[in-house]
């Protein structure tokens, strides 16, 4: 099963957990596929927005020096921000002032595709395809088929060898 970085580090208690920042779901419209589809075609042709063959962008907004990268397994400790192509905030760790520190394993698609990519202290933007998030099923705050945007700096990481 897939969760949610906050989701995942609540139920780990590794951090601590605060308010969710959206309206409940039923509040949100959902956005249509199509919405979707549009937004990201758009995207993918902004400045400095790479796409990856699984459909997932993302936009590199700060370099870290060169090190190794996360592997799965390893511990991450990130600043998050999930939002909506409305540009409802879902969760942010920013927000809270508190970082997450969790297990890379058992997160959304494009979270384990993208973070092994990253180096400590990048910062993205991730730009992630209802296929790379929570699909039809959605979660929380989440709809069904949202494209999902996080910006994620990675703070640090635990190799678990």
């Amino acid at each position: 099963m897939r969760f949610l970085p906050f989701a995942l580090a609540a139920a780990l208690t590794l951090t601590a957990a605060g308010p969710v920042l959206a309206q409940p779901a039923a509040a949100a419209a959902p956005p249509s596929a199509a919405a979707g589809a549009d937004f990201l075609a758009k995207n993918a042709k902004a400045a400095g927005v790479v796409t990856l063959p699984s459909g997932l962008q993302y936009k590199v907004v700060s370099s870290g020096p060169a090190g190794p990268s996360p592997k799965e397994g390893d511990v991450i400790k990130v600043h998050y921000e999930g939002k909506l192509i409305s540009g409802e905030v879902f969760d942010s760790s920013f927000a809270r002032n508190k970082p997450a520190l969790m297990p890379l394993g058992d997160l959304v698609p494009a979270w384990m595709e993208a973070i092994p990519k990253m180096k400590v202290g990048d910062e993205w933007v991730l730009y992630c395809p209802p296929s790379l998030g929570y699909g039809e099923r959605g979660a929380g705050p989440i709809p069904p088929n949202s494209v999902l945007i996080f910006r994620v700096k990675l703070l640090g990481m635990l190799a678990a060898d």
